[in-house]
């Protein structure tokens, strides 16, 4: 398993790790499986969207803020439960696959990992998972 630190500089926000996860791809030598992305926090997400116009990402963050507001009366005493319904919604893994040895996205397609409750130090924790032939 690997490790990719991202150190999130505002509240929300969507940082494109593509480069870091493909280069763990390549340094393992990988040409053909599985790469299983999973974020250990109840308030960040990793998803897979549209990477070529950074408008998306701000849509995204938007419209998530608009249907889960900061202050929604919430009970959780820490006060993040928006944090934590983002996360849920959002989700906690991605698997792509891996072929020739570079991960199979579409042609816009980017890997974001997902703050909610930041800025803070994060982890996402990376399996390569090759085929069995």
């Amino acid at each position: 398993m690997e490790i990719i630190s991202v150190a999130t500089r505002s509240h929300s926000e969507l940082v494109d790790i593509t480069a870091e996860v493909q280069q763990l791809v390549t340094r393992s030598g990988i040409a053909s499986g599985l790469c299983l992305l999973y974020v250990p926090h109840t308030t960040a997400a990793v998803t897979i969207n549209e990477s070529a116009d950074p408008s998306v990402r701000a849509d995204i963050k938007m419209m998530l803020d608009k249907l889960i507001p900061w202050q929604g009366g919430y009970s959780h005493l820490e006060g993040n439960s928006a944090a934590h319904i983002k996360s849920t919604l959002v989700g906690a893994s991605e698997m792509v696959m891996v072929s020739e040895g570079r991960l199979v996205l579409g042609t816009w397609q980017g890997v974001f990992f997902c703050e909610f409750d930041g800025p803070r130090k994060r982890k996402l924790y990376v399996r390569l998972i090759p085929d069995v032939t």
